[in-house]
């Protein structure tokens, strides 16, 4: 399945979409570990990593934008869904797999 999505501009997506999103909800957890336990190494690197995997979201986002030529409100919604928790997985099944 990873290999097949890994041939098209829309796969690569989905699959940075993925990754972002768990990037987002393991940052989440780090957040209590900085601030109640005082251990900020975890923040640190998480926040790294969903830091480049959001910018490389966007860079892919408007990238299978252009060549799938989506309006303007998809392209709205699933920059929006990179803001919310659990947003690009809801995003997958509504707007990538279409």
């Amino acid at each position: 399945m990873i290999v097949k999505l890994l041939k098209t501009p829309l796969g690569k997506f989905r699959i940075i979409a993925f990754l972002e999103g768990c990037s987002f909800l393991l940052f989440g957890l780090t957040m209590p570990i900085k601030y109640i336990l005082k251990i900020p190494q975890p923040n640190y690197i998480v926040g790294a990593i969903h830091g480049f995997l959001f910018i490389l979201y966007i860079a892919l986002l408007l990238f299978v934008s252009y060549i799938h030529k989506w309006k303007l409100q998809k392209i709205a919604f699933a920059f929006l869904a990179s803001l919310i928790p659990f947003g690009t997985f809801y995003a997958d099944k509504k707007l990538f797999t279409k």
